[in-house]
């Protein structure tokens, strides 16, 4: 058994395009700062290469927004356990440059998260997001 754990939870009132693209996002961040979570690229039977995938099973969530923001918390005081989240700022902005200078005057409170991506040990993962539905 995978001594660490990620998951994925989404805002249940998101549209589906963004739920989407806020899966895909945290995917793409989870695998950037987490790279011993990609295995190694594999071959078919044709000997053709296929790129690594995510050696770990990845549970998709929903939470409502409110608890999005009580998980994000929660998560963060955690020790070991990476967060990463989309947020309206991120949805909303064009460029990294945008998302950075507008992120920097937003307070906390007025962030409202489209998701999160959790990372860490196991246990924790599981004892923050274990009550939450799987996202259907």
């Amino acid at each position: 058994m995978l001594a660490n754990k990620m998951v994925v939870v989404i805002a249940a009132e998101a549209p589906i395009g963004v739920a989407l693209n806020t899966a895909a996002l945290l995917g793409v961040a989870l695998g950037h700062h987490h790279e011993q979570v990609v295995g190694a690229p594999v071959q078919d039977a044709s000997g053709a290469v296929h790129a690594g995938m995510c050696a770990h099973p990845i549970p998709v969530l929903r939470a409502s927004a409110e608890q999005l923001h009580d998980l994000r918390t929660q998560a963060a005081g955690r020790e070991g356990v990476t967060v990463h989240d989309m947020n309206q700022v991120a949805q909303r902005s064009r460029t990294y440059e945008q998302y950075a200078a507008t992120l920097g005057g937003t307070k906390p409170e007025d962030l409202e998260y489209l998701g999160l991506g959790l990372y860490g040990p196991r246990s924790a993962v599981d004892s923050l997001t274990g009550a939450l539905a799987l996202y259907r």
